[in-house]
């Protein structure tokens, strides 16, 4: 009744603003694909960009492609894969350094997160937190690269304070190299998660904290026994989203260290790109870079399901 009275008045409207033309009024079906009219070049778009080159990736896959050389391998891709040693290595190199990097990032941003959630004053400056953010992957890289290797501005400090005797050589070292890849995620990204946290914290109820205040319970005790978890299934998608960020880790590789020493830097990303780019296999690079992706999405899959079971059960 209500959309039958906008359209006679609307109708109305028109026939007086121009006596001579009839207006037909608008179909039931038309209004309904009305609004999925407007978001369809937003969707054509999206699906043009993801969609596509992931199913191009997966038909590369099944071939060998040198340029505009196709041969068809049927599994083979697949089958060399499991039995590459740099495939195995660069996997192992991005969960060493992505589960330190990560682990980092959690503690620090939940307890910078406790703190400016807290404390007036940082919670008035907390913006200065989020400046890493605003940075690209590849200016953080350089800067980063300048602080260790070239300018040596680390070892610098490092000798003034005492704690070393000459310049280190953090390429040369697998975990010094691997500590500045750390270094650049951890400094950069880390506000990611605290911003996440602190909303997590924001939207808790503030009475259950002013009920287990008033019982006698400190600040650390309602922290760890109300707040935390609370903000689990929150902390848990933030790591999530972090972690499937980490695996694509490729700008601080590229930049600093560019795999060295002997491969110990090599992420599965920047193995994806040697492998296509340097070496000119883009069937191999295509495999890979769709079993990341079936991986990627099972161990999130298996962590969504964990954390986040449904109310019925």
């Amino acid at each position: 009744m209500q959309d039958s009275a906008v359209q006679n008045s609307t109708g109305w409207a028109a026939k007086a603003a121009h006596p001579g033309v009839r207006l037909r009024p608008r179909s039931r079906w038309r209004r309904k694909a009305f609004p999925y009219l407007l978001v369809a070049p937003s969707v054509i778009f999206l699906l043009g960009i993801t969609l596509y080159p992931g199913i191009y990736a997966i038909y590369q896959g099944f071939f060998h492609v040198r340029f505009n050389n196709w041969t068809f391998a049927g599994f083979d891709n697949y089958s060399k894969l499991l039995s590459d040693p740099e495939f195995w290595q660069a996997l192992w190199n991005t969960f060493v350094m992505g589960a330190i990097a990560l682990a980092l990032e959690c503690t620090i941003a939940i307890s910078i997160a406790a703190f400016a959630y807290r404390d007036p004053w940082v919670r008035s400056w907390r913006i200065i937190f989020l400046m890493p953010m605003l940075f690209m992957p590849s200016a953080v890289a350089f800067i980063w690269k300048l602080a260790f290797n070239d300018g040596r501005v680390v070892s610098d400090l490092l000798m003034r304070l005492g704690l070393i005797d000459g310049n280190l050589d953090f390429l040369g070292s697998v975990w010094l190299a691997r500590l500045t890849l750390i270094v650049a995620d951890v400094w950069q990204w880390t506000p990611f998660l605290f911003i996440i946290f602190v909303a997590a914290l924001q939207g808790q109820d503030a009475e259950m904290e002013e009920a287990a205040r008033l019982d006698g319970a400190k600040w650390r005790q309602i922290f760890w026994n109300i707040s935390l978890p609370l903000m689990m299934p929150i902390v848990v998608v933030a790591l999530i989203l972090r972690a499937i960020d980490i695996i694509t880790m490729f700008a601080s590789v590229f930049i600093i260290t560019g795999g060295t020493p002997g491969g110990a830097t090599e992420t599965i990303s920047y193995f994806i790109y040697r492998i296509g780019f340097k070496t000119f296999n883009f069937g191999y690079a295509s495999a890979v870079s769709v079993v990341m992706l079936a991986m990627t999405v099972i161990v999130a899959q298996l962590f969504v399901k964990r954390f986040f079971r449904s109310g019925r059960e």
